[in-house]
């Protein structure tokens, strides 16, 4: 099989300071060098823009020339790049089929599916990103925890290998239940604890009078399998987030993400987006973290191995280990069989699969954008502009030129991220640090396809842990850095705010 997305991008590394960066060597990129004219093309078009009379150009091909037409079902997030050939689309179906395959616990008679935990969250990667869109948290006792999973950790001492990066918040699994709780085991092993979420209500009152009630949630675990956790353990709840537009996102050159961190907020504006510096483990070296709600995986490949290892329990060449996430305290999860094997290279799944897999993340295409040309749309994406919500959610980007990437390369796409850390307030925080993440910050998520979630997941449930009902909601919930963008939509006239929503519903 051909090289498909494991190491289509490059990277910035980022020094022993890791306040200045430096290009990394090569790591045999299919990169094209942008030329000077280039550049100056791209900063013209990725400059914000003051008009709000019309749409900007290309402003409907939310992933350039990658985006694909909107469907009217819950398949909108599931077709493949719109500029995909015929031979790689065999390669995305064969990769949608192994990111939908029910696996089994080992030893079974299908080789190519055994492996499953014995501890772990979901069956499938579909399971917990059904129809490649968000996750919710349970709705009730009778509701699914299956796309929500809770990480725990507890602090680290120095002798963590970190010293390579500034800031690092040195953490380290619990040593009971590792890295992140699974509610789930094969026979013989009890799931390590039940998910249970309650909400408290309080309500917020808009200028204009409106009542606007939040939920806030509380985590509980019940019924823990292995003993007490540690009391230092730390908890953050995340549900799954929707799929679309992930090479895209990954094809953005490092350089352009780290020109819009200002850490010590030196233009005084209140934002001092940073960005998340972890330790590749297919590398070995400091990257820029992209992938996860606290940006803590530097690639859709590595990614999707981490996924694999913790949610399935499912080895890989990046994650050897065949009983997952297990801990040395679960002796008999340690012990069980498990399905490593030569003909996957000694792993549960092969190289060739995984990358088949991430090759199928990385062309989830993005749908096209809706009624751009509406006046109220128009008037909410000024109001989104005015009110500084793009002092975060970036509207735009321009993509690495890639060779052998056609999907990704050189594609001006709009995500409205700048997919870098932000402080967003003491409400939010979940207080679990994730390599530079400290406990109050989070990557900024990108927007597109926000608008589809209710056609696409079947409800509106939005933020990390689901707990904003609405989009309005979600507005609501911002703090620390973004408070001034809430407070001047909380200001709003109500036809302003209404239209800012329409905006939203039309990425």
């Amino acid at each position: 099989m051909r090289k498909t997305c494991l190491t289509f991008l490059a990277y910035l590394v980022i020094g022993a300071g890791a306040s200045g960066a430096r290009d990394l060597p090569d790591l045999h990129l299919p990169l094209v060098e942008r030329t000077q004219s280039e550049r100056d093309r791209i900063a013209r078009v990725a400059r914000p823009t003051d008009d709000f009379s019309a749409p900007e150009q290309f402003e409907w091909r939310s992933a350039g020339a990658a985006t694909v037409r909107v469907t009217d079902t819950s398949n909108a997030f599931s077709s493949a790049s719109g500029n995909i050939s015929f031979e790689r689309e065999l390669d995305f179906k064969i990769g949608n089929g192994l990111f939908r395959k029910l696996w089994v616990s080992s030893p079974s008679s299908t080789l190519a599916s055994d492996g499953l935990g014995p501890l772990y969250n979901a069956r499938s990667c579909q399971r917990c990103h059904l129809k490649d869109g968000r996750g919710h948290p349970p709705e009730g006792p009778d509701d699914s925890a299956v796309s929500l999973l809770v990480r725990i950790s507890i602090p680290r001492g120095d002798e963590a290998p970190s010293d390579s990066i500034q800031d690092y918040l040195k953490t380290q699994p619990e040593p009971s239940y590792g890295g992140q709780i699974q509610d789930f085991g094969i026979a013989g092993h009890p799931a390590e604890a039940n998910l249970a979420i309650t909400y408290d209500e309080e309500v917020v009152t808009l200028s204009d009078g409106t009542e606007v009630s939040l939920r806030k949630p509380a985590l509980g675990l019940e019924d823990l399998g292995y003993g007490p956790l540690h009391p230092d353990t730390m908890f953050s709840a995340r549900v799954a987030p929707q799929m679309i537009g992930l090479g895209l996102l990954d094809a953005i050159p490092a350089a352009d993400i780290l020109a819009g961190a200002d850490p010590d907020d030196a233009d005084g504006d209140g934002i001092s987006g940073r960005p998340n510096i972890v330790l590749s483990a297919q590398y070995g070296v400091p990257m820029l973290g992209r992938f996860g709600l606290k940006a803590g995986e530097p690639s859709v490949w590595e990614q999707s191995a981490s996924a694999f290892h913790g949610d399935i329990g499912i080895s890989t060449i990046l994650h050897r280990a065949g009983h997952g996430d297990c801990t040395d305290l679960q002796m008999a999860c340690q012990s069980a069989p498990d399905g490593n094997t030569p003909a996957h290279d000694d792993a549960e799944i092969s190289q060739e699969a995984l990358e088949l897999v991430s090759f199928y993340a990385s062309n989830l295409g993005v749908p096209a954008r809706r009624d751009i040309a509406d006046p109220e749309v128009l008037r909410g994406k000024q109001m989104f502009y005015e009110s500084g919500c793009t002092s975060c959610h970036t509207p735009k980007f321009v993509t690495h030129r890639l060779d052998g990437q056609p999907e990704q390369s050189f594609q001006l796409i709009w995500p409205y991220t700048d997919m870098l850390l932000h402080d967003m307030g003491e409400d939010l925080a979940d207080h679990r640090p994730e390599a530079r993440a400290t406990g109050r910050e989070w990557r900024t998520p990108p927007l597109w396809g926000i608008g589809l979630t209710k056609q696409v997941s079947g409800h509106t449930y939005f933020l990390h842990d689901g707990r904003a009902r609405s989009l309005l909601e979600a507005i609501l919930w911002h703090g620390g850095e973004a408070e001034t963008a809430k407070n001047n939509v909380v200001s709003m006239p109500t036809s302003d705010r209404d239209a800012l929503i329409r905006f939203l519903e039309s990425l």
